[in-house]
């Protein structure tokens, strides 16, 4: 009887390990399959003429992952561009609002797991670009692809080459250009300070009224670079080593200015707000004088929604203020690759372009070659009306100040935060 039970538990535990066996062996055809499902669609769009890229996304779903913090910008998105879309390619554009480090983290998280991918198209920039392209989590190269890039984008320009100075090799399409601002009341402060001295100055004289988010927050990570750059200069960062003690040497005149200003800030400089959000309700309400944005058409739009006061303006620095470029990306594992060429082509097109730049729409800075444009594109742009309190793009462009390499932002941000947090 013992020999039967022994018998009857050998052939079953012979059976579990021949279906486990089968189980791991399915999942593993599984797995390539597909790895050359993925393989196969890349090399077919590396292969396809536009035409049929076209014909291949006809009809399809796109979905859009990138920042959702700005209603204007969302419904931008899910309006005019999403209508674009649908009426002339038949393709449903879905606009997944979410963090770009949640994005980076969704798609490290496919990455590891084999996944297909949830995501077609990221808005990306700067760090996250450096992050996700030495991580492998983008497609690519695809832009000299796009009939538009070709037609309309100066592919030798800076700003298109590198992102915060680090080369973008086709992995990246612009999609906007962004320039930080201060803005004031033009009754309450007849003559804005120009430069890192004149603000202290003005600070000292109105205390607890000025203010910024503190970094690592973006828009409050760009204040601190720009004063950096208006104490020390902006040429020795662009080559610069990313390496702590290098970069504390080069900004500790600029962490003792902001030791200086810490005073007489807003709350003595013991908080900050959390959110540029938070900073806009401040100045609305008239709890501080100036506010900053890097979105330079930003003041116009507040103005027309009745938030901030008519009389709102913008200024820069005499020395410049900082711009970058944003961009769209397709991750690794993009479903529709082709899909999202065709929305990132038409993204690219004077008609959009020009939308984009209208600040009843966003209010973002365009990204096409001036000499590229016929003289009837060059009119699109020209009858946009950048609205009350905006700087004119020229002006913004002749003072236009680069970004320093993607690795140095999170250095300097740090920095600031031990001098300064306590």
């Amino acid at each position: 009887m013992s020999r039967i039970w022994d018998n009857a538990m050998k052939k079953r535990s012979s059976t579990k390990k021949t279906l486990l066996i089968g189980i791991i062996l399915l999942m593993t055809m599984f797995l390539f399959m597909g790895c050359a499902d993925k393989e196969e669609e890349a090399l077919d769009l590396e292969t396809m003429t536009w035409e049929e890229i076209l014909e291949k996304a006809e009809g399809t779903e796109v979905r859009f992952y990138g920042w959702g913090g700005d209603q204007a910008i969302n419904d931008w998105i899910c309006g005019f561009v999403a209508e674009q879309m649908m009426e002339k390619y038949d393709i449903t554009l879905e606009w997944v609002p979410m963090n770009i480090d949640e994005i980076l983290n969704k798609l490290q998280g496919e990455k590891q797991a084999a996944a297909r991918g949830t995501a077609d198209m990221v808005w990306i920039n700067g760090e996250n670009f450096y992050t996700a392209k030495t991580n492998d989590l983008l497609y690519g190269p695809f832009t000299e692809r796009l009939p538009n890039f070709n037609d309309y984008v100066d592919g030798e320009d800076v700003e298109v080459k590198y992102d915060f100075g680090y080369p973008t090799e086709g992995y990246e399409a612009p999609f906007g250009k962004a320039q930080f601002v201060m803005i004031y009341d033009q009754e309450q402060t007849p003559n804005p300070p120009t430069n890192h001295e004149e603000l202290l100055a003005y600070a000292k004289g109105h205390p607890g009224e000025i203010t910024f988010p503190a970094p690592p927050d973006f828009t409050g990570s760009v204040f601190v670079r720009n004063i950096i750059y208006d104490i020390v200069g902006h040429e020795q960062f662009l080559d610069m080593e990313a390496e702590k003690e290098v970069v504390r040497e080069a900004i500790a005149p600029a962490m003792e200015y902001f030791k200086e200003l810490k005073p007489y800030l807003w709350r003595e400089g013991e908080t900050y707000p959390a959110t540029l959000a938070q900073l806009e309700n401040m100045y609305a309400d008239g709890e501080v004088r100036m506010v900053m944005a890097y979105n330079s058409n930003l003041v116009s739009q507040r103005i027309s929604s009745g938030m901030f006061p008519e009389t709102s303006s913008s200024v820069i620095f005499d020395q410049g203020t900082v711009g970058n470029g944003h961009f769209i990306g397709m991750p690794f594992n993009a479903s529709n690759k082709a899909g999202a060429m065709v929305v990132i082509n038409e993204i690219l097109s004077p008609e959009v372009q020009a939308s984009k730049y209208d600040p009843n729409n966003w209010g973002d800075l365009p990204v096409l070659d001036n000499g590229k444009l016929s003289e009837e594109e060059r009119e699109i742009f020209g009858s946009v009306e950048i609205g009350k309190g905006a700087l004119p793009q020229d002006l913004l462009l002749d003072n236009r100040l680069p970004e320093v390499p993607a690795a140095l932002v999170p250095i300097i941000d740090q920095i600031w935060m031990e001098n300064l947090l306590d």
